[in-house]
């Protein structure tokens, strides 16, 4: 079996770490865990903020820091759970649902596994998800994680 486990670092993501991390899967089972950012844009939208270029790649190395601490977090909590488990991750740039619709067609999935952050019906219609359009276009099962 091969799964994708998508994180963000939210309550949510890592409530989804400990269900997957405490289920019983066949060996061999292997679990690619994806952490998707977005690098820091250089185009400001309000026009009263001036950021210096200088910012961004310091912004961009947060970023990358906490992207990998969380996906380190995730190896091991799934590690203790289960050590039969092959796991790897990678980090990647891009808009969440692509990527991970992405990420499991080229690791020829057969589950993704996302959290739900939990927004109400408005703001879920109106601010989007990326659950929702994971599960609406993934050519393999999703598993949404409350």
């Amino acid at each position: 079996m091969k799964i994708i486990l998508a994180i963000d670092g939210s309550d949510h993501s890592k409530l989804t770490v400990g269900e997957l991390a405490g289920r019983p899967f066949p060996s061999k089972t292997e679990v690619h865990i994806i952490t998707v950012y977005t690098k820091p844009s250089k185009m400001v939208a309000a026009e009263d903020v001036l950021v210096s270029e200088d910012y961004y790649p310091e912004i961009n190395r947060i970023t990358m820091k906490w992207a990998t601490n969380i996906t380190k977090d995730a190896t091991k909590i799934l590690h203790k759970g289960n050590p039969k488990l092959i796991i790897t991750s990678a980090l990647i740039d891009g808009s969440p649902a692509q990527v991970i619709i992405q990420e499991a067609e080229t690791f020829g999935a057969d589950l993704i596994v996302v959290g739900s952050h939990g927004r109400g019906a408005i703001a879920g219609f109106l601010l989007g998800s990326v659950a929702q359009s994971v599960a609406l276009h993934a050519k393999c099962s999703v598993e949404i994680v409350r």
